[in-house]
């Protein structure tokens, strides 16, 4: 009986059978690349908005803090956007006929709110909570970027899951103290630049992370001049004897200097009472 096929079809069904599977491969790291990219993640794209609002002008020119504007950022889990009152607390009295302004001031004559496009906008299935970030020590700058420094808003970073998970598996790199937070400018402790901290005695009600007292300078005063001291006989308070005057000292506390940014993230880490790695990388913690 005659063969139906030649010879050369094996050949043929080995080089298809690869082509196939480079097909997928390729097609597999296509849609790869094409989920990461600023096309699905809006990353570093400026969006149209009502009113054209400088981070820059307002955070770095005129030294507004965060909480002007984001009210609940502390307390709440969303930062919440400002209402029309909080910009015509100073836009009443200034750039009152600008023309860029005209929303807000349509907005504040009949009560409708400005239709804000959001920036950074998670899928509906992510429970997110500023409050309990901000009061761990997580400064602003490190998901938002340098927002002091953006004329117009965009999306520094991609908030997908990956990006996420890279912070919870290893909070110490982004940790900072409790004073820091809203310091866009801030860097970690380096050699020649180095971080003194001390733990108070946390109370009910506080935030963990504001137990913690942290400088930049050397607390012993070593390095930057003469510490003052109090001299009992130069007192001369008429009717009050010298040692009644003399202040009571404060409990010594101790200080640790760090010199490296993951050192320091580890001590925060213990003294903010944040959760292992393991636990922070739960699926429940973003998944309610």
């Amino acid at each position: 009986m005659a063969q139906i096929f030649d010879r050369s079809s094996n050949a043929l069904a080995r080089m298809s059978l690869v082509l196939t599977g480079l097909i997928v491969i390729a097609l597999g790291v296509t849609l790869n690349e094409l989920q990461r990219s600023p096309w699905v993640t809006r990353q570093g794209q400026r969006p149209d908005q009502p009113v054209p609002f400088s981070h820059k002008h307002h955070v770095q020119g005129l030294g507004l803090q965060c909480q002007y504007c984001h009210v609940s950022v502390e307390k709440s889990s969303y930062a919440g956007i400002p209402p029309t009152k909080t910009c015509m607390n100073c836009h009443a009295q200034i750039w009152t006929n600008a023309a860029l302004l005209e929303p807000v001031r349509h907005s504040w004559a009949t009560g409708e709110s400005l239709v804000w496009t959001k920036v950074h906008d998670l899928p509906d299935y992510v429970y997110f909570n500023h409050s309990i970030h901000v009061n761990k020590g997580l400064g602003c700058a490190s998901c938002h970027g340098r927002v002091d420094l953006m004329p117009l808003m965009y999306e520094q970073n991609t908030l997908q899951m990956e990006w996420c998970l890279n912070c919870h598996r290893d909070p110490a790199k982004n940790l900072r103290p409790a004073g820091q937070v809203y310091n866009m400018a801030w860097q970690g402790p380096t050699t020649e630049k180095p971080v003194w901290c001390a733990v108070s005695d946390a109370k009910t009600g506080k935030p963990t992370a504001e137990s913690v007292d942290c400088q930049s300078n050397d607390p012993s005063g070593k390095g930057s001049g003469e510490v003052a001291s109090l001299n009992v006989n130069a007192l001369h308070l008429p009717g009050v004897a010298a040692q009644a005057v003399v202040p009571a000292m404060p409990a010594a506390v101790s200080y640790t200097k760090f010199t490296d940014q993951r050192q320091l993230g580890y001590y925060l880490m213990d003294h903010y009472k944040i959760r292992t790695a393991n636990e922070l990388s739960s699926c429940e913690v973003c998944h309610r």
